[in-house]
């Protein structure tokens, strides 16, 4: 490895090497990376190195964290792969009320380590999700309608640029770059370090109500008309369908069932959310777990896996949600589609997340009020066949409400990068990206081409809570 510094040189693997499968693994096990090597970074200048390394060698370099949503980087045996979950390092200010992150820190992580000053970030709805890639994709958090996208709740990123640079980006410096991070994906810089603004959030008023699906039509669209009510920015809720498998990793009173589900969190006094849900309890849920909990028990909320498992999905963000719209939603994804999914979520976005202000970055807002998920578990490939093909379901009969602009962390298949931000903002996202990567070295998941470059789907970069994004 000519032109490195032993010091500053990070593991790098080959499929030739030990732990070669580990390093390479993406979050879904059904994603197969081939990367042309993996480079293992404890630090900043291990990663320059490595981007060093990979630019040296007409290799290009694709980041991750966790690897989730890498799904649409497909082939990478033109990458070098910066795997940096072992850069870990959490430090909260609680007198600036900000968390410094490296790019391998979870943001279960940030909340325990909040909460101990009595504070909590813009997590999403995972635990093991990574705070760096969830952030540069937009980040939505359950805290969200109140405090807008993590993305615009950055202070300052440390990057290493494709020419091999540590800059700090922020407000006064490398604002473009700046800009570009906050909301615009990974397809510019190798985040290796990430300050956020946290918030004065101890306690929230959160938790589950639960039915048989068979009531699903009813419950949905009771809550299509709550989340058309004009809720309060402290009031966040989902709508979903679950189906669990007959497995025994599954706690065996939802073994096998399946069930209509809403999830709420509040941030007011819970007699303002009781006030709001007694439409929905009037129609009876099987159980009813709302209650104060401690803000860091959020991540658990969503019943989310935290570990790695193979599954197929995808999403968009949706215009609008008329009542024929959750007839589609029940047609599909009901008792009566014979649904393989584990999943279909319907999530209420609007708020502060919806809210254009002054110095938000590359992802202003999410202008759509509602996001739409569908996701099945993908064990053997006939299985991953079968929840690809009615994912495709789900999709196809609510395109007719898909809205202009969706929403990057989201969507888990390859689309035209076009359609994540404003005509305005991809223009100056292209634009910026030739100027900090005219060669386009750096990959995305979802990639911004370089202004003057086809926006063909022939290049792609990065990973969604690696260096991308996700919820």
């Amino acid at each position: 490895m000519s032109n490195f510094d032993a010091q500053t040189t990070p593991t790098i693997l080959t499929a030739d090497d030990p732990g070669w499968d580990e390093a390479r693994r993406a979050w879904n096990l059904a994603v197969d990376q081939h990367p042309a090597a993996v480079a293992l970074p404890e630090s900043a200048a291990n990663v320059v190195a490595a981007v060093n390394f990979a630019r040296e060698r007409g290799l290009r370099v694709a980041a991750q964290g966790t690897g989730h949503n890498a799904r649409p980087l497909r082939d990478l045996g033109d990458a070098v792969l910066i795997n940096t979950h072992a850069m870990r390092q959490v430090s909260i200010d609680p007198v600036a009320r900000t968390a410094r992150v490296q790019a391998g820190v979870l943001w279960q992580e940030v909340a325990d380590a909040a909460a101990k000053h009595g504070l909590a970030g813009l997590a999403g709805s995972s635990p093991d999700v990574g705070v760096v890639g969830y952030t540069l994709g937009g980040g939505m958090s359950w805290l969200g309608r109140t405090y807008g996208l993590s993305a615009n709740n950055v202070a300052a990123f440390e990057a290493v640029t494709a020419d091999g640079r540590l800059v700090r980006a922020d407000a006064g410096s490398e604002p473009d770059l700046f800009w570009a991070l906050r909301g615009g994906g990974g397809s510019f810089a190798v985040v290796t370090e990430a300050e956020l603004r946290l918030f004065p959030v101890t306690e929230v008023y959160a938790g589950l109500l639960w039915w048989p699906a068979m009531a699903g039509a009813r419950v949905l669209q009771a809550w299509r008309e709550l989340t058309q009510s004009g809720l309060p920015d402290a009031f966040t809720t989902t709508a979903r369908y679950l189906n669990f498998p007959p497995i025994p990793e599954i706690p065996e009173h939802l073994r096998g069932g399946s069930f209509v589900v809403i999830d709420v969190i509040h941030l007011g006094v819970p007699a303002e959310a009781d006030t709001l849900l007694a439409p929905l309890r009037a129609l009876a849920p099987v159980t009813d777990t709302v209650q104060t909990i401690p803000a860091a028990a959020l991540g658990h909320l969503h019943m989310d896996p935290e570990q790695p498992v193979p599954a197929v999905g995808d999403g968009f963000a949706l215009a609008d949600l008329p009542a024929h719209a959750i007839d589609e939603i029940v047609r599909v994804a009901g008792p009566g589609a014979a649904s393989p999914l584990l999943v279909v979520e319907l999530r209420h976005v609007g708020g502060e997340m919806s809210r254009a202000r002054p110095g938000n970055g590359a992802l202003a807002a999410i202008a759509a009020p509602y996001t739409l998920v569908a996701g099945g578990l993908a064990p053997d490939e006939q299985a991953a066949a079968a929840a690809a093909a009615h994912v495709e379901i789900v999709k196809s009969a609510m395109s007719g409400w898909a809205a202009r602009q969706t929403y990057l962390n989201f969507t888990e298949s390859q689309a035209d990068p076009a359609r994540f931000w404003s005509p305005r903002a991809y223009d100056r996202l292209r634009r910026i990206k030739a100027a900090v990567d005219p060669a386009n070295l750096i990959r995305a998941n979802h990639p911004v081409p370089p202004a003057g470059r086809s926006t063909g789907q022939g290049h792609t970069q990065g990973d969604t809570d690696g260096q991308s994004s996700r919820p």
